[in-house]
């Protein structure tokens, strides 16, 4: 079997296997074998594949993988679900109590509460949404 080949093997391996387990440093030594494998392919001895290989894994461990897990950490920039939500203008649709009422967040009916429980809101007010509590929107007054 002719030597590109098989670290063209390694490569796919290494890559299903990095697929499988998010670690990304088996997918850094996938890219290492894949580039061996076109150093294979264009004719190097095995002892400069090897040398191939291990500069290359050794740059992608040391160099990017640390770039990528600073990626996959980073915070969250978006807000999503009932998250994006929070801090958005409502409309009341009934009477918004500390027990009970109904707005409009969006174009969608909401349960809501009053955050304050002793504050009765009246229809036709704009509140914020404040917090999210299963299905019921808890909101106040807009100022």
């Amino acid at each position: 079997m002719d030597p590109w080949l098989i670290w063209l093997i390694v490569a796919a391996v290494l890559a299903v296997a990095e697929v499988l387990t998010l670690t990304a440093a088996l997918g850094m030594l996938g890219v290492a074998a894949l580039v061996t494998a076109g150093a294979a392919a264009v004719g190097l001895p095995i002892w400069l594949q090897l040398l191939v290989y291990a500069l290359v894994a050794s740059g992608t461990l040391l160099f990017v993988r640390p770039l990528a897990l600073s990626h996959m950490r980073g915070p969250q920039t978006a807000r999503f679900g009932t998250d994006a939500l929070i801090g958005k203008p409502a409309y009341v649709v009934s009477d918004v109590t500390g027990t009970g009422g109904r707005v409009r967040i969006s174009g969608e009916e909401w349960t809501a509460r009053s955050y304050d429980e002793t504050l009765v809101i009246t229809s036709g007010t704009t509140v914020d949404v404040i917090e999210i509590s299963g299905a019921t929107a808890l909101v106040y007054p807009r100022d």
